[in-house]
């Protein structure tokens, strides 16, 4: 590095300078080798340019530093303890006034600052630990993934791994960058993939576009790479997938999987979302979603990324989604744990939702009937009686009978005694036995009396149908809850894509986001449902909540009206399709009211089906920004319309990467009522009860800094937003 000669001590410079000008020396043009300008690069050396005499001389000849004292304006710390009494240095020749040879000198320091060894206030990436750097908002928290940070990482981490003087902070801080380390690494991977394709061309394609990569590999390429990595040959495939199309169409997901702001999984749920698009259209899907990504919980990424895609081309997707149902089928494999799963793929949305809520019914049969277990128990359970024709509340009954036999005492020939009618607790008497003989009394499917497997004593097959205490024993495939697209379900979609004047997706509740055409398709099965409630929702540039109104119906004239016939069950998925009545024909007009103060009007709905009356909506506005308490209720229940908007507002729990529905959340007070807390859109919002129990704990904080925006801090001091649902817009 080049010095000058008044940065060493006087002389040294200069007569290297002229011992090389004296040896032919010439000039090089370059000031750092042409020894004729009194420079020379020299190669670095371990001897120290002055002697034992000269170093004590010049230890003799220099004054000891005043202390700096107080900068202005700064107070002294109480904690520091009085400063020392200084003496006057004098050097000792031969007893260790001299630093061993390669041991830095130390450098005489001022003041103790902030952060430095000693003083009292610490600085988090200023102190003295080597895990300062990873601190909220230091260098290292926002560093990119790489070598480098892991090396850091690596470091800090200390023998053993215990991460010793490190913070939590900054142990989070380390968590964070470690994970976009290994981000980075399995980016790197995906390079290096991405190079193996172009160098295993399929003969015939060339390299093309700016990434200069083949239209597709050589067949044999997913096995040298599975031998590599003792994988399969379709986790080879998905490898191979993932890396073209991260060349090919999607840069910004490739550079922010570089970085480490997308892990693996993310950039793995926007390649499948985007694999029908060119690569135009991928880019255009990406650019959508890629400023917030890394802060999306894979579940958020998915719904968000597909909601781009629909919106960037609507006709692909519909036509994905088509041509998908040629592919349905129903898997089953074994659990980890020995249990078994059973999963259908690939099924039409309608009778998905209908099938859902089928066994969310029957579910609750089972659970009045007594069944024991949460309602995932009971779901798990309803789905199997579905299937199989049965019923899991015989079994209640069963077992109560058994109970009630037990009890009874015994008579001296070991026969238990029929006690008929229960006593205590029976509403109901007791049956006899069917005949086990008869064949009648088989289920259509199973073996008659004679065949294999007839003479096994299982009280569904012999005919024995236990009374119910909720009344007469209704099988749950005798039609109680009528088929098809009846259920309680929230679609949401663009007002003008559902009068037909854009192309924008919807969002099914359950489902997720879903294309132009079946969000119309369903609006207008729903709309021949008389019992169809329907809600207008105003939305920002964001998509975010700002005005809502429940629909009511209009004023009836006096004109007769023709009422609409309900359709035939079952049919056309989703409903509406060929050979059903004409669909209906929305309209969205001005009621000539003017609404709420500072609310967004008043409208009125028409579906165009004969015998519906039309729909006056008035719409509220929703605080996010601001909050004029119009809407506060006066005690700690916030109300059916005041729980309703919050929901709106939040579609999901407010907490960060939670996404229970907000109709299954409670109304959370951010602030306690008992302490003064107002049971309004400014104080409060949906929230599960796990993330209820984590506000209530003394370590955790949660702050609503607007009426639409919470902020929770951890114990570790780092703080985490959540800001309002996002809608199709």
């Amino acid at each position: 590095m080049p010095a000058t000669p008044a940065d060493e001590p006087s002389g040294h410079h200069e007569d290297a300078a002229r011992k090389a000008h004296e040896a032919g020396g010439s000039s090089t043009g370059d000031p750092i080798q042409d020894g004729s300008t009194g420079w020379r690069e020299l190669p670095p050396s371990t001897e120290d340019w002055l002697t034992e005499d000269e170093w004590v001389a010049w230890l003799a000849s220099i004054h000891d530093e005043e202390d700096p004292g107080l900068a202005p304006g700064e107070e002294p710390d109480p904690e520091d303890p009085p400063p020392p009494t200084r003496k006057t240095r004098s050097p000792r020749p031969g007893q260790g006034s001299r630093a061993p040879v390669g041991v830095p000198r130390a450098v005489p320091s001022g003041h103790r600052g902030p952060g430095e060894p000693g003083s009292a206030h610490r600085v988090p990436g200023d102190s003295p630990g080597p895990a300062g750097a990873f601190a909220t908002g230091q260098p290292l928290d926002v560093a990119p993934g790489g070598a480098a940070l892991h090396g850091l990482a690596e470091y800090a981490a200390g023998p053993g791994d215990r991460f010793a003087g490190a913070s939590d902070d900054e142990l989070t801080g380390m968590i964070c960058a470690l994970d976009r380390t290994e981000a980075a690494a399995c980016a790197l991977k995906h390079a290096a993939v991405a190079e193996l394709i172009r160098r295993r061309p399929e003969p015939g394609c060339e390299p093309e576009g700016p990434a200069q990569m083949p239209a597709t590999y050589d067949e044999f390429t997913e096995d040298e790479l599975r031998d590599a990595l003792a994988e399969t040959r379709d986790g080879a495939a998905r490898i191979l997938g993932l890396a073209h199309d991260l060349e090919v169409k999607l840069p910004g997901t490739r550079a922010a999987f570089r970085a480490g702001t997308l892990r693996h999984s993310k950039a793995e749920i926007i390649a499948r979302a985007t694999a029908n698009l060119d690569p135009a259209e991928a880019r255009a899907a990406e650019a959508l979603v890629l400023d917030r990504a890394g802060r999306l919980t894979p579940g958020g990424l998915r719904a968000a990324i597909a909601c781009a895609v629909l919106e960037v081309a609507p006709d692909k997707a519909r036509k994905r989604r088509e041509d998908a149902q040629q592919d349905a089928r129903v898997q089953r494999w074994r659990e980890d744990s020995g249990n078994a799963a059973l999963m259908g793929r690939e099924l039409p949305p309608a009778e998905v939702l209908a099938a859902d809520q089928r066994i969310t019914w029957w579910a609750r049969q089972l659970k009045k009937a007594g069944l024991e277990g949460d309602m995932d128990v009971l779901r798990a359970r309803a789905y199997l009686d579905l299937l199989l024709g049965k019923d899991s509340r015989l079994t209640v009954a069963l077992a109560a009978d058994q109970d009630s036999e037990d009890r009874e005492p015994a008579s001296s020939t070991g026969d238990t005694h029929d006690s008929g009618p229960h006593d205590e607790g029976g509403a109901w008497p007791s049956e006899p036995d069917g005949d086990a003989d008869d064949p009648g009394d088989c289920e259509p499917g199973e073996p008659e009396d004679g065949d294999p497997g007839s003479d096994v004593d299982d009280p569904g097959d012999n005919g024995f149908q236990a009374p119910h205490p909720a009344g007469p024993h209704v099988p749950p495939t005798a039609g109680v809850l009528p088929a098809g697209f009846a259920g309680h379900i929230n679609l949401t979609t663009p007002l003008a894509a559902l009068l037909g004047l854009a192309e924008r997706p919807g969002e099914l509740s359950g489902l997720g986001p879903v294309d132009p055409a079946l969000a119309r398709d369903l609006a207008g099965a729903a709309a021949r449902n008389p019992k169809t409630t329907w809600c207008l929702t105003v939305t920002d540039e964001h998509g975010h909540a700002i005005g809502h109104g429940c629909a009511r119906p209009a004023p009836r004239s006096r004109e007769p009206t023709q009422q609409a016939r309900p359709g035939p069950p079952g049919g056309h998925d989703p409903p509406g399709g060929p050979g059903s009545d004409p669909p209906p024909r929305f309209t969205f007009i001005g009621s000539g009211d003017h609404g709420p103060p500072g609310g967004y009007g008043s409208w009125r709905l028409s579906t165009g089906i004969s015998g519906q009356p039309d729909l006056i909506i008035t719409v509220d506005p929703i605080a996010q920004e601001t909050c004029d308490h119009r809407l506060e209720a006066r005690g700690h229940d916030p109300g059916v319309k005041l729980r309703h908007l919050a929901q709106i507002r939040h579609a999901t729990c407010v907490a960060p990467t939670c996404r229970r529905p907000a109709k299954q959340c409670d109304f959370e007070h951010n602030i306690p009522y008992e302490a003064g807390g107002r049971s309004c859109l400014c104080n409060g919002g949906p929230t599960c009860r796990h993330d209820h129990r984590l506000k209530q704990h003394p370590k955790w904080k949660v702050e609503q800094i607007t009426p639409g925006t919470l902020r929770r801090t951890a114990p570790s001091g780092r703080q985490y937003t959540t800001e309002p649902t996002r809608y199709p817009i």
